[in-house]
């Protein structure tokens, strides 16, 4: 057996169950050089926001401790990939490279250039999957085509779907005998500073593979059953809250298929539920095929005919809606949940961003940028997918005359108040009937809550109805547009 080691590339892969790099890699009984590698070069924009570097903190720290505990380490790197990977290879002399499959576009032109490097320096670039159920060259249309409609996308993935079986974590990691330096997790101050307004996170989540695996257990034990409806409803803990752990790669969507299936054939009256819960995941994999075969999706419009929308850049609109200060309560609670902790319900990201897109005409690439930032599970197949989706832009988008109603909206998925009450304090003593539309109630409503409408909390900056018909206008002017 040759010393010379096998280095195990991390990215979005942070755990070390069903990890077939891994796994194949342990399978070479080589000495293991584990890394991994923060690199804000490359993916250029989209370089890691502030709440996913929240999250990165963390998981690294579980996963090193993971390693730890099976005679392993965790080299940590920070650069320029192309540049910092073929070093390390270098310097421990390793026979070999093993990663996991990316899609982003950038991630996919550093695999291509990697691959060139090391094919010409002898040294073997093994890639596996494992972030999907099935690769994006697998699913097609039975004329070869890719998919652009979600609906037949699930019909084709999912018929007769059984995912390979998961791997098991490696007992134990032969470590390389010469010392590799490694850069320190605490040096890298991954949290936000000037303000740091991560402080509430630790409050929601458990970053990491354990955590990850407690989240998906609590979630088919206590709201599988009920997600079909309560999914939509963000006053309930009706959602499996699993995004975060997917994006990061501490859980497999291979995990979580087989583990809503067994929970299911097991739990009497989930059937319904189980199939939303694996359509949401299968939603993940046509937004990662879209990325992949459309890599400027995260910037430019999918139908192009909406390149001539007549977007309004209002910086002021832009800060009252990131602010949570619309005056809109389901609008703001939603914006203020998400400065909060990081997330934000399913149903609300719909209402927010309609909000933003189409009574601000505020454009969807702006959204898109503020998620991105302050989203734990900030993904840039899902956040760009469902944003054109939103927009009506999108490969299967929502029709463009789709306006959210955020007073009706807010009425049917909160009729109790209870989440606009929590993320809008200022509102809480409003009765039901006028929490969200305040400024329709009466005087003696409003003083009997406390609230004064523009000094406590803000009049709405835009009427719905007048801002309804401007969108509508606006949409009209690009179908005609694209009929000239």
């Amino acid at each position: 057996m040759s010393d010379r080691p096998v280095v195990v590339w991390f990215r979005n892969d942070l755990r070390l169950n069903d990890h077939r790099a891994l796994s194949a890699a342990v399978a070479t009984g080589a000495p293991l050089v584990l890394v991994y590698i923060l690199d804000d070069d490359t993916p250029g924009q989209w370089k890691m926001g502030a709440a996913s570097r929240w999250w990165l903190d963390k998981s690294l720290a579980a996963l090193a401790d993971a390693i730890a505990q099976r005679g392993g380490s965790l080299i940590l790197r920070r650069g320029i990939t192309d540049k910092m990977l073929p070093a390390l290879v270098s310097e421990c002399d390793a026979r070999a490279v093993y990663f996991s499959r990316a899609y982003e576009p950038f991630a996919v032109a550093l695999e291509d250039k990697l691959k060139a490097i090391f094919d010409k320096a002898d040294v073997a670039f093994k890639r596996y999957g494992g972030a999907l159920l099935r690769e994006p060259e697998d699913v097609r249309t039975k004329t070869g085509d890719v998919y652009k409609v979600y609906t037949p996308f699930w019909k084709a993935l999912s018929a007769d779907f059984t995912p390979a079986k998961t791997l098991a974590a490696p007992n134990e990691f032969i470590p390389f005998k010469k010392k590799i330096a490694s850069e320190r997790l605490r040096d890298w101050a991954l949290h936000p500073t000037k303000p740091d307004w991560s402080k509430g996170f630790a409050e929601e989540w458990q970053p990491g593979e354990a955590g990850a695996h407690a989240r998906l257990k609590t979630f088919l034990k206590s709201a599988l059953k009920t997600y079909t409806e309560d999914r939509n409803r963000p006053d309930k803990p009706g959602t499996s809250r699993l995004s975060p752990h997917l994006h990061f790669g501490e859980i497999t969507p291979a995990q979580c298929w087989t583990a809503a299936v067994h929970s299911a054939d097991a739990t009497h009256g989930a059937d319904k539920g189980r199939e939303t819960f694996l359509k949401e995941i299968v939603w993940r994999e046509f937004s990662n095929t879209l990325l992949f075969y459309w890599p400027d999706l995260p910037e430019e419009p999918f139908r192009k005919d909406f390149k001539a929308f007549p977007w309004r850049k209002d910086a002021k609109h832009l800060r009252a809606w990131q602010s949570g200060q619309t005056g809109y309560p389901i609008v703001d609670a939603g914006m203020r949940e998400l400065w909060h902790t990081g997330y934000m319900h399913n149903r609300v990201r719909m209402i927010v961003a309609s909000f933003l897109i189409k009574h601000l005409l505020v454009p969807w690439q702006e959204g898109e940028a503020w998620f991105w930032d302050t989203l734990v599970d900030a993904d840039l197949a899902n956040n760009a997918a469902s944003w054109q989706w939103v927009a009506g832009s999108g490969a299967d988008a929502a029709p463009y005359f789709r306006i959210f109603n955020p007073i009706t909206q807010g009425l049917k998925f909160d009729p109790d108040g209870v989440y606009t009450r929590r993320w809008v304090p200022e509102l809480a003593q409003l009765p039901d009937d006028a929490l969200h539309a305040p400024w329709e109630a009466s005087k003696a409503t409003l003083a009997d809550a406390g609230v004064i409408l523009g000094k406590t909390y803000p009049n709405p900056i835009v009427d719905h109805a007048a801002a309804r018909v401007r969108a509508l206008a606006a949409y009209d002017d690009v179908k005609a547009a694209a009929a000239r």
